[in-house]
């Protein structure tokens, strides 16, 4: 399937969509809508933006894109070359993104923001990208690999008495350097380790025990992985916590089996968590979910009502106070396919309900 191949594809979801929707008009604001549609490209400058600085408006018989006069030629030429959007533009100084919208789709509009001349049809629209093409699996079994091999190669350089910044720089670094984007770069070194879920790098001095954490995003697509590495040989407490968790993170993988109910995984979460001796742990952090072209599409709770699609991505990460286990899988009725790998890290295997996996242990240096 060529890209042009797959964005009709798409282009007929998003009309079969509008129709459903009794609208007239559907206007994708969001990076992640933007790459999925596009087959991959981007609309972002800002590295942290949710919405991107060009707009898709899509009708029942014509796509576009609307941005300034700034962006229209690296669109034109980089971004969407061959696919057959029409591309509107205005003098950024100039510039009514909602007169200019309305010009090109009149009538009732759906947005995937919450806009003001807009319906936000958000919860809805963005289920459409949640069950992915081969050409998007393809796409996102190459992030998955430059994204594994930048955190198993950051896993090797860092040394005791680096920061957590100094690791998080190395970490990202690796990551550009890969090709790929650093959306989350997430360092606890020894103490913080033991007391935060989200540790955001700090100046503390890195001694014995660290945390690597990692978003990687590329085509739209992200990967998250967490890594750990220990100077000399951990204690039995962090062995044993880290076994635990990667018994947990096996439960909630292979329990994702297409059609599966999100909420039955995290009940059997839950029970393996308790099986592992540290029951509470999970009210501590969220335990993952759905991924793809966002973060999370949704995390997964007790009431999540959900079931798992086929070829769906989701990326869980259990975690007992010390440690966590996290990688990305795609769903597929042969069981989990692990799009991020270990790429030469020391493994652990674990087993749940009579199925060995093998998970990354901890990195000994």
């Amino acid at each position: 399937m060529t890209r042009n191949e797959e964005v009709q594809a798409k282009l007929e979801k998003v009309r079969a969509y509008i129709g459903e929707a009794n609208l007239d008009a559907m206007i994708l604001t969001t990076r992640a809508n933007f790459a999925w549609l596009t087959a991959g490209g981007s609309s972002h400058v800002d590295l942290g933006s949710a919405t991107g600085v060009g707009w898709l408006v899509v009708t029942p018989d014509s796509q576009m894109l609307a941005c300034d006069n700034i962006e229209a030629g690296r669109f034109v030429e980089e971004e969407l070359k061959e696919l057959p959007f029409e591309v509107h533009s205005q003098e950024w100084h100039e510039e009514d993104r909602a007169a200019m919208v309305a010009a090109l789709a009149p009538g009732s509009v759906g947005a995937d923001t919450p806009l003001a001349f807009a319906e936000d049809v958000s919860d809805g629209f963005n289920r459409l990208r949640w069950r992915l093409m081969e050409p998007e699996i393809e796409r996102y079994r190459a992030v998955a690999a430059a994204a594994s091999e930048a955190i198993a190669q950051t896993g090797r350089e860092i040394e005791p008495g680096m920061t957590e910044h100094e690791i998080a720089a190395l970490l990202m670094r690796r990551t550009f350097a890969a090709g790929a984007q650093p959306v989350v770069a997430l360092i606890a070194a020894d103490e913080r380790a033991f007391k935060y879920r989200h540790p955001i790098p700090t100046d503390l001095v890195l001694e014995r025990h660290v945390m690597v954490v990692l978003g990687a995003s590329k085509y739209g697509l992200g990967v998250y992985i967490t890594r750990m590495v220990h100077f000399g040989e951990p204690p039995a407490e962090i062995r044993d916590k880290h076994r635990a968790c990667c018994h947990v993170d096996a439960c909630f993988n292979l329990e994702s089996r297409p059609g599966a109910g999100v909420s039955d995984i995290f009940r059997h979460g839950m029970a393996a968590y308790e099986e592992s001796g540290f029951a509470r742990e999970w009210r501590l952090h969220h335990q993952g979910g759905a991924t793809g072209y966002a973060p999370r599409e949704y995390k997964a709770t007790l009431n999540s009502k959900e079931t798992v699609l086929e070829a769906q991505a989701f990326a869980w990460n259990p975690s007992i106070a010390g440690t966590k286990s996290e990688d990305t899988i795609i769903a597929t009725a042969d069981g989990p396919e692990f799009l991020s790998e270990p790429a030469g890290w020391p493994v652990l295997e674990v087993s749940y309900e009579g199925t060995t996996l093998q998970r990354p242990d901890i990195l000994v240096r």
